[in-house]
Protein backbone atom coordinates (compact mmCIF):
# COMPACT_ATOMS: atom_id res chain seq x y z
CA UNK A 1 0.00 0.00 0.00
CA UNK A 2 0.95 3.56 -0.62
CA UNK A 3 1.13 6.15 2.33
CA UNK A 4 1.05 9.48 3.00
CA UNK A 5 3.99 10.77 5.30
CA UNK A 6 1.32 12.31 7.27
CA UNK A 7 -0.37 9.00 8.25
CA UNK A 8 3.10 7.20 8.49
CA UNK A 9 3.31 7.75 12.51
CA UNK A 10 0.42 5.88 13.41
CA UNK A 11 1.20 2.90 11.20
CA UNK A 12 4.67 2.76 12.61
CA UNK A 13 3.72 3.32 16.11
CA UNK A 14 0.32 0.05 15.48
CA UNK A 15 3.27 -2.22 13.92
CA UNK A 16 5.45 -1.28 16.58
CA UNK A 17 2.79 -2.26 19.03
CA UNK A 18 2.48 -5.67 17.40
CA UNK A 19 6.17 -6.27 17.81
CA UNK A 20 6.68 -6.45 13.96
CA UNK A 21 10.08 -6.24 12.94
CA UNK A 22 10.61 -3.12 10.69
CA UNK A 23 12.77 -3.20 7.97
CA UNK A 24 13.57 -0.36 5.61
CA UNK A 25 15.19 0.73 2.46
CA UNK A 26 14.69 3.96 -0.19
CA UNK A 27 15.49 4.90 -3.75
CA UNK A 28 13.90 5.77 -6.64
CA UNK A 29 12.93 2.97 -8.49
CA UNK A 30 12.63 4.62 -11.87
CA UNK A 31 12.44 1.60 -14.10
CA UNK A 32 11.74 -1.69 -12.27
CA UNK A 33 13.63 -4.44 -13.07
CA UNK A 34 15.04 -7.91 -12.42
CA UNK A 35 17.94 -6.54 -9.83
CA UNK A 36 15.19 -4.44 -7.76
CA UNK A 37 13.11 -7.60 -7.46
CA UNK A 38 16.11 -9.92 -5.97
CA UNK A 39 16.74 -6.63 -3.85
CA UNK A 40 13.44 -6.13 -2.35
CA UNK A 41 12.89 -9.84 -1.70
CA UNK A 42 16.38 -10.14 -0.06
CA UNK A 43 15.14 -7.36 2.04
CA UNK A 44 11.84 -8.29 2.88
CA UNK A 45 13.20 -11.92 4.05
CA UNK A 46 15.31 -9.72 6.88
CA UNK A 47 12.05 -8.71 8.53
CA UNK A 48 7.64 -8.49 8.61
CA UNK A 49 7.17 -5.43 7.24
CA UNK A 50 8.95 -3.94 5.12
CA UNK A 51 9.07 0.13 4.34
CA UNK A 52 10.41 1.46 0.94
CA UNK A 53 10.78 5.59 0.64
CA UNK A 54 10.53 6.54 -2.51
CA UNK A 55 12.06 9.56 -3.66
CA UNK A 56 9.60 12.31 -5.58
CA UNK A 57 10.32 13.34 -9.11
CA UNK A 58 11.42 16.19 -7.62
CA UNK A 59 13.77 14.46 -5.56
CA UNK A 60 14.96 12.19 -8.65
CA UNK A 61 15.53 14.86 -11.11
CA UNK A 62 17.76 16.45 -8.35
CA UNK A 63 19.52 13.35 -7.93
CA UNK A 64 20.01 12.27 -11.43
CA UNK A 65 19.37 15.35 -13.41
CA UNK A 66 16.13 17.04 -15.57
CA UNK A 67 16.21 13.83 -17.52
CA UNK A 68 14.93 11.59 -15.02
CA UNK A 69 12.93 10.08 -13.61
CA UNK A 70 11.07 8.47 -17.00
CA UNK A 71 8.12 7.44 -14.58
CA UNK A 72 5.89 9.44 -12.16
CA UNK A 73 6.35 8.79 -8.70
CA UNK A 74 2.39 8.25 -8.10
CA UNK A 75 3.28 5.22 -11.31
CA UNK A 76 6.69 3.87 -9.22
CA UNK A 77 4.73 4.28 -5.92
CA UNK A 78 1.96 2.48 -7.20
CA UNK A 79 4.22 -0.75 -8.97
CA UNK A 80 6.69 -0.93 -5.87
CA UNK A 81 3.25 -1.39 -3.94
CA UNK A 82 1.88 -4.15 -6.15
CA UNK A 83 5.25 -6.06 -5.45
CA UNK A 84 4.45 -9.24 -2.73
CA UNK A 85 7.56 -8.06 -1.29
CA UNK A 86 6.46 -4.61 -0.22
CA UNK A 87 3.98 -3.76 2.53
CA UNK A 88 4.16 0.09 2.22
CA UNK A 89 5.43 2.78 0.17
CA UNK A 90 6.04 6.30 1.38
CA UNK A 91 7.74 9.10 -0.81
CA UNK A 92 9.73 11.65 0.38
CA UNK A 93 10.89 14.56 -0.84
CA UNK A 94 14.28 15.09 0.23
CA UNK A 95 17.76 14.51 -1.07
CA UNK A 96 17.93 11.81 1.59
CA UNK A 97 15.93 9.85 3.50
CA UNK A 98 17.33 11.19 6.71
CA UNK A 99 14.75 12.33 8.02
CA UNK A 100 12.30 9.36 7.01
CA UNK A 101 14.65 7.39 9.02
CA UNK A 102 14.37 8.78 11.98
CA UNK A 103 10.59 9.25 12.13
CA UNK A 104 10.47 5.00 11.54
CA UNK A 105 13.34 3.87 13.23
CA UNK A 106 13.64 0.69 11.50
CA UNK A 107 15.09 -2.44 12.89
CA UNK A 108 17.15 -2.93 9.85
CA UNK A 109 18.07 -0.96 7.04
CA UNK A 110 18.76 -1.74 3.80
CA UNK A 111 21.28 -0.81 0.84
CA UNK A 112 22.51 -1.91 -2.32
CA UNK A 113 25.86 -3.07 -2.87
CA UNK A 114 27.48 -0.24 -4.18
CA UNK A 115 27.22 1.40 -0.52
CA UNK A 116 29.65 0.82 2.54
CA UNK A 117 28.32 0.94 6.25
CA UNK A 118 30.22 4.88 6.22
CA UNK A 119 28.15 6.12 3.29
CA UNK A 120 24.64 4.66 4.20
CA UNK A 121 22.54 7.71 5.40
CA UNK A 122 20.71 7.02 8.87
CA UNK A 123 23.06 4.27 9.52
CA UNK A 124 24.49 5.60 12.55
CA UNK A 125 21.17 6.27 13.96
CA UNK A 126 20.07 3.28 13.35
CA UNK A 127 23.11 1.38 14.87
CA UNK A 128 22.88 4.07 17.96
CA UNK A 129 18.86 2.48 18.93
CA UNK A 130 20.29 -1.24 18.47
CA UNK A 131 19.15 -1.60 15.11
CA UNK A 132 20.95 -3.97 12.22
CA UNK A 133 22.28 -2.34 8.82
CA UNK A 134 22.45 -4.82 6.30
CA UNK A 135 24.12 -4.71 2.47
CA UNK A 136 22.43 -6.29 -0.37
CA UNK A 137 24.52 -7.33 -3.24
CA UNK A 138 23.72 -6.23 -6.67
CA UNK A 139 22.73 -8.19 -9.55
CA UNK A 140 25.78 -8.20 -11.95
CA UNK A 141 24.63 -5.93 -15.11
CA UNK A 142 20.91 -5.11 -14.14
CA UNK A 143 20.63 -1.29 -13.22
CA UNK A 144 17.77 1.23 -14.42
CA UNK A 145 21.01 3.18 -16.22
CA UNK A 146 21.95 -0.11 -18.08
CA UNK A 147 18.31 -0.25 -19.39
CA UNK A 148 18.33 3.63 -20.23
CA UNK A 149 21.56 3.46 -21.90
CA UNK A 150 20.16 0.27 -24.29
CA UNK A 151 17.76 2.00 -25.32
CA UNK A 152 18.85 5.28 -25.88
CA UNK A 153 21.19 3.24 -28.72
CA UNK A 154 18.69 1.89 -30.69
Amino acid sequence: MVIKRSELPIYISALKAQKKSIVFTNGCFDILHIGHIHYLEAAKSLGDVLIIGLNTDKSVSDLKGPERPINQQDDRANVLSALRAVDVVVLFDESTPLSLISEIMPDILVKGGDYTLETIVGADIVLAHHGKVEIIPFVVGKSTSSIINKIKSL
